[in-house]
């Protein structure tokens, strides 16, 4: 693997019209490979949002039948580049729907499938959410291989488990993705903060490609998608409003940190109990 490579990160405002976000997308990735962008990753539901009665409501279709897969496969082919989807709603057979993230490699193929794990059910000022109502959660960490580096698969919610990217970052991930729609109220307060400790506590770097702007039917997203190194040190921010951002990483600075700081090695079971219940044992980075 080449220890260098250069990777984008798209920020758009979905709406509910997926040919639109899809055309937005395609434009804004042709503009990041033309800035040598090797690896392009978009944000969740980057293909259509919107929101009713607290519902998320993704414009979801069959795999099989979705409209995104072939024309990023086809702009993969055409570019020369990786696509990492941050994620798009798969409508199942049971009626329910699939967050679902997927990695394409420059010959269209998909190489690698995840669904979002953790969901986001939460009582905020100004809204409240219920994913769950909706989505079917997955249940597997998912790495996956590039030519340049193993990539760990996440979306939105599961960056507020540390545990996750603890065993992503033990099953071999040197890059994790963290494609979100992450909503303003959070965000202000909490989005830079989660993504340079996931960084930091796994010696990682972190792509964070993420939705701004307003969501029809309520709610706003944060933008200000991120590119950080495995020092926690911001490399790319996209602020708020339409664009991408590209960044060249370095794999050498993953050991670099992970020597310096080497708490992988360092990890160890943590015991605890409840007080007339026995003891309990956790395996931190256990998944």
């Amino acid at each position: 693997m080449s220890k260098k490579f250069t990777v984008a990160c798209v920020q758009n405002c979905a709406t509910p019209d997926v040919w639109h976000n899809i055309e937005t997308s395609l434009r804004l990735a042709a503009a990041a490979a033309a800035d040598g962008a090797q690896l392009i990753a978009t944000p969740e539901y980057f293909s259509g949002l919107e929101t009713r009665d607290g519902l998320f409501h993704p414009g979801a279709y069959p795999e099989a039948g979705h409209p995104v897969l072939p024309a990023f496969a086809e702009a993969a082919r055409k570019l020369g580049v990786w696509f990492l989807l941050g994620s798009i709603g798969v409508q199942n057979r049971d009626g329910r729907i699939s967050n679902r993230s997927y990695l394409i490699n420059s010959d269209g193929e998909i190489v690698a499938r995840y669904d979002k794990i953790h969901m986001f059910d939460v009582d905020l000022d100004g809204g409240s959410y219920r994913e769950s109502a909706t989505i079917s959660p997955g249940g597997q960490a998912i790495v996956a291989d590039t030519p340049w580096a193993r990539i760990g698969l996440s979306i939105c919610y599961d960056l507020r488990f540390a545990a996750l990217y603890r065993q992503l970052a033990l099953m071999g991930a040197e890059v994790l993705a963290t494609p979100a729609a992450f909503t303003k109220v959070t965000g202000e307060a909490h989005w830079h903060i989660l993504q340079r400790a996931r960084a930091i506590e796994n010696g990682c770097f972190v792509i964070a490609p993420c939705q701004y702007g307003k969501i029809s039917g309520g709610g706003e997203c944060y933008g200000h998608s991120l590119i950080i190194d495995p020092w926690g040190e911001v490399l790319a921010d996209a602020g708020d409003g339409e664009g991408y951002i590209v960044a060249t990483l370095d794999l050498s600075r993953v050991e670099a940190a992970r020597t310096r700081i080497p708490a992988l090695q360092h990890e160890r079971p943590i015991r605890g109990s409840d007080e007339g219940q026995g003891q309990k044992s956790l395996l931190v980075g256990s998944g």
